[in-house]
């Protein structure tokens, strides 16, 4: 029996109350943080259905469509599963989140013309003919209303431009996108109903709410993996988490022209039986014997500090380093259970086909990459954590604000030069990093998780924290 309730029982009180012509509710459906997880696409199919078959509906999604599959990242036609299985299910609008950006903006520009749905994008501005100019905004017209979509995606992350490589934003700058989104206001003289669809943050979108009441009706958030629920200055702000795990539904209630009343849930797609059409699509695509096949296994089940820890050790290793860093953001999987280990798997774990780097550091050079990281007042969702794993145990001391004052090194000796391996994202765009004798190796960090568990299955993790942070005595 299918479980259909999680999305009636929204229309429910509607369909009862026996509302007047005047009366109107949409439903908007909303994804964010997909990163190419299509295997929840059958589930995502039958609720969106289901929806459609009882209430006017609009489907929109809010960045990072892929990178995260292997199955997709690296199909022959690159990131058409997911593309051909959105423009099925009819998508209406998305925006750009960091992560389509990560094959370069001249490849995202060949891509965009495949979609069947506008992605739109207020704070980008090209001025390369490789990736045309993304509108600003669309209008969508449901059951005599109209519905205003305007598009941001962060350019907190580093350099001014989204999370990513230098290289992949040549030609294109990104406005502050706050700034952006409120240019638009007087969009409101134009549809019923303003929504930011927005891939800054909840933290982001918090703030632009509160410096901004009522300029949005609604924000369709992402990028920070959160569920999220909440009003702030009369603004609805949402987020579904990631990964396909949900379903975002927003009920907005209208009487004429004028909403007057938005609630939000996030619904498990898991209580939703797959749709028949998109699991014999989704099987097809997961059908590659080359990336299906077992290269090794473990022992046990590696937590993310286990991967984290695999990563920098192997790093260190391969380029007889006495330190490997790597960031904990380039780490794709939470976890990598006990048992068969494949292909897919390891470029799951690491899809960026990213690099290792070899510099010459002392402790204080290491000392000031990480405060600076930690402290970091712009990129809030990677500041005041361990971001940089190591292989040298070190403890970040911070003062009454949680800020870092010091950072401890008890294996090293303070005025020491090391060797330090580091992967090449951090390498290009991580401030206050000083050091001497800095080069890419061009080591691929998939090349040395696929070497080692070819040569030492079943591998053993190592799951043990060695960073830490206290307050200074």
């Amino acid at each position: 029996m299918k479980n259909r309730f999680c999305l009636l029982l929204l229309l429910a009180a509607f369909a009862a109350a026996g509302c007047t012509p005047r009366e109107k509710t949409i439903i908007i459906l909303s994804t964010n943080d997909i990163h190419a997880k299509i295997e929840r696409f059958p589930q995502l199919a039958e609720a969106v259905e289901e929806a459609r078959d009882t209430a006017t509906v609009v489907l929109v999604d809010a960045g990072d469509r892929w990178t995260g599959n292997a199955y997709v990242d690296l199909a022959r036609e690159p990131r058409r599963p997911i593309v051909d299985l959105m423009n099925r299910l009819d998508y209406d609008a998305g925006t750009f989140g960091n992560h389509e950006f990560d094959s370069g903006q001249a490849f995202l520009g060949e891509m965009l013309p495949n979609f069947d749905f506008e992605i739109i994008g207020a704070n980008i501005l090209s001025d390369t003919a490789t990736f045309p100019q993304p509108p600003a905004y669309t209008i969508i017209e449901r059951d005599g209303l109209r519905l205003g979509l305007v598009g941001v995606v962060t350019n907190y992350d580093t350099n001014n431009h989204p999370a990513g490589l230098d290289e992949n934003f040549a030609g294109l700058t990104f406005p502050d996108p706050q700034m952006k989104a409120a240019e638009y206001a007087d969009l409101r003289d134009r549809v019923d109903l303003l929504v930011l669809v927005s891939h800054m943050g909840d933290e982001r979108d918090v703030e632009f709410a509160t410096r901004n009441g009522g300029v949005y009706d609604l924000i369709i958030g992402g990028h920070s993996h959160k569920e999220i629920d909440t009003t702030v200055n009369g603004t609805l702000i949402t987020q579904t988490g990631k990964y396909l795990k949900n379903i975002g539904v927003t009920e907005v209630k209208f009487r004429g022209r004028k909403p007057v009343s938005l609630t939000f849930r996030n619904v498990p797609l898991a209580t939703y039986d797959p749709d028949d059409d998109y699991y014999e699509m989704v099987e097809a695509y997961f059908d590659n014997p080359d990336l299906n096949r077992p290269i090794g296994s473990l022992s046990v089940t590696a937590d993310k500090t286990g991967l984290a820890n695999l990563f920098t050790r192997l790093m260190a290793e391969r380029t007889d380093s006495r330190v490997g860093f790597y960031h904990i953001g380039g780490v794709r999987l939470d976890s990598m259970a006990r048992g068969g280990v494949s292909t897919a798997e390891i470029y799951d774990l690491e899809p960026f086909g990213s690099t290792v780097c070899t510099v010459l550091m002392t402790p204080e050079q290491m000392r000031r990459l990480i405060m600076t990281k930690f402290n970091d007042p712009v990129n809030v969702d990677e500041s005041h954590r361990i971001d940089l794993y190591s292989t040298t145990p070190y403890t970040i001391l911070t003062d009454e604000r949680g800020e870092a004052v010091d950072v401890l090194f008890p294996e090293l000796a303070e005025g020491r030069v090391y060797k330090v391996s580091i992967g090449d994202y951090p390498y290009k765009n991580y401030a206050d990093f000083l050091y001497d004798d800095g080069q890419d190796t061009g080591i691929l960090i998939t090349d040395l998780l696929l070497d080692y568990f070819r040569s030492h299955s079943p591998a053993a993790p190592d799951n043990v924290m060695r960073q830490q942070i206290r307050p200074r005595q």
